[in-house]
């Protein structure tokens, strides 16, 4: 009767652990590049010792790869929030792309980016990130059309919701050295007027 209710703290701790880990993990390749994120340093700054480290993530690879992924869903929660405080209209679809062009500036694709580069040359990174980044992209693709609220199954809508995404990844590449903004702003105003033509069914007005 004794041994159930002392395992849920331990669950919680070790949650708690993980979350910790994760977190620490993102802001050390924001902060520090795909080199200087070690598991040593991401344990010191986790408050974590080395041996509950290596018990949750025995690899490098296994914790960042892990740390992305945690922090794409709650990107992806976060989104879904901010979405839904945009009222319907018009301006909808200007505001949607707005906060998915902040998603690609922030703290995950600065992450996400150097595990990119790190994985073209570190098999085992590349093993672990590559379906890892099929998902979190098949998510984001999801996501963006719950967000615009389009019918994907039109012929058209797909490609142009992609379009987006990529189109919003290569800004947030190129806006990885210096601030891009006022050429981001001017290149997103164009497309969110061919993007609602696109998106709209025959015969509405975008």
């Amino acid at each position: 009767m004794s041994v159930a209710p002392s395992r849920v703290p331990q669950q919680e701790r070790s949650r708690a652990t993980q979350a910790r880990l994760l977190e620490a993990t993102v802001d050390c390749l924001v902060e520090h590049g795909w080199s200087g994120t070690t598991t040593t340093v991401v344990a010191a700054r986790a408050g974590v010792s080395r041996g509950a480290q290596l018990h949750h993530y025995p690899t490098k690879a296994a914790l960042v790869t892990a740390a992305v992924g945690h922090l794409a869903e709650r990107r992806a929660a976060e989104l879904r929030t901010e979405a839904d405080a945009v009222p319907a209209g018009p301006r909808r679809l200007d505001r949607v792309v707005d906060l998915l062009a902040a998603a690609f500036t922030g703290p995950l694709f600065v992450a996400a980016l150097e595990l990119w580069v790190a994985a073209r040359t570190d098999a085992e990174l590349r093993a672990a990130l590559v379906p890892l980044e099929a998902r979190v992209g098949r998510e984001m693709h999801r996501l963006t059309v719950e967000l615009l609220g389009v019918d994907e199954r039109r012929p058209g809508v797909r490609e142009a919701v992609q379009a987006t995404l990529d189109l919003l990844r290569g800004l947030g590449v190129a806006n990885l050295l210096s601030d891009d903004s006022p050429r981001r702003t001017a290149l997103l105003h164009t497309w969110k007027r061919q993007l609602a033509g696109l998106l709209t069914p025959e015969g509405e007005q975008p």
